[in-house]
């Protein structure tokens, strides 16, 4: 016990110090998004076209790109984008997921076996590429990208749904309720899904990563909307100028990176924190 305790320790440490590093780039990022209208140094849209391609300069941080946009106001618009899509979406996703699931796992027979055969048709689609097939099909924009996201977004919380309440609708407490005469509705809002909370959690944590990597890529790709900055758009517009302007590239991934980074250590600590293995 004593040697288990002197090496977790230092490792728990060192844990610690990554998430809080981790969550505090996420909580920076997230404040210049909300707050890009005061703290950006200049519009999105501004053009400097003197500017054009001018590395970091006290009036301009980060840059600016080939019209002489200012790279940092780009970034901080961008992460409303990208924030923005990765809630909304796994929201929407989380929401449609834990009904689709609770519906099938509760209910069983038919409907349980109907719920899940079309959740098996869709995951046979190669995700980001049935979300590249909407979102060109759809048009460029903020609301069509969230849908594109969200059609097969919902598929893996409604498995994950279905399991955890094949397991708790047998448990005393649930029979309990039953033998009291409470209804189905009254059963899953009351008993089961409270107990649904944590599992989901960490899902949605880990949904919200790849959601934002997901927007990133169709960004990258052209199919992000057009009328604001992204960072996958950014990102595409710096790849031809890596030679003499790395910074239009540099920075924009940079920010992908720290956000999918900084939720996944989040994702990892919550599971960490709800599993009780890993308190022994």
């Amino acid at each position: 016990m004593t040697t288990r305790r002197r090496f977790a320790l230092p490792r728990f440490a060192g844990g610690r110090v990554f998430l809080v590093v981790a969550t505090g780039l996420l909580l920076a990022l997230a404040v210049g998004a909300t707050l890009a209208p005061w703290l950006s140094p200049a519009p999105p849209d501004a053009l400097q076209l003197s500017g054009g391609l001018e590395g970091p300069t006290w009036a301009h941080p980060l840059g600016q790109d080939r019209l002489g946009r200012d790279v940092l106001a780009g970034l901080l618009y961008g992460g409303r984008v990208s924030l923005g899509v990765g809630i909304v979406a796994v929201g929407l996703s989380l929401a449609v997921g834990t009904a689709v699931g609770l519906v099938a796992g509760y209910s069983g027979g038919w409907v349980d076996e109907a719920a899940m055969r079309v959740v098996d048709v869709l995951l046979a689609f190669p995700g980001i590429l049935l979300a590249i097939a909407l979102a060109g099909v759809l048009g460029p924009s903020v609301r069509n990208l969230v849908l594109a996201l969200s059609v097969l977004g919902w598929v893996g919380f409604a498995r994950l749904v279905r399991g955890e309440v094949l397991s708790l609708k047998h448990r005393e407490f649930v029979v309990a309720a039953q033998v009291l005469g409470a209804g189905p509705v009254r059963i899953a809002w009351r008993h089961i899904l409270p107990n649904l909370a944590g599992p989901l959690a960490v899902q949605a944590t880990f949904s919200v990563a790849s959601t934002i990597l997901a927007e990133s890529s169709l960004s990258f790709l052209g199919l992000g909307p057009q009328d604001v900055p992204t960072w996958g758009g950014m990102l595409s517009q710096g790849v031809d100028y890596l030679l003499f302007a790395p910074h239009l590239a540099l920075f924009p991934g940079l920010a992908i990176m720290a956000t999918v980074l900084g939720i996944n250590v989040l994702g990892d600590a919550l599971r960490d924190r709800l599993d009780p293995a890993s308190r022994r």
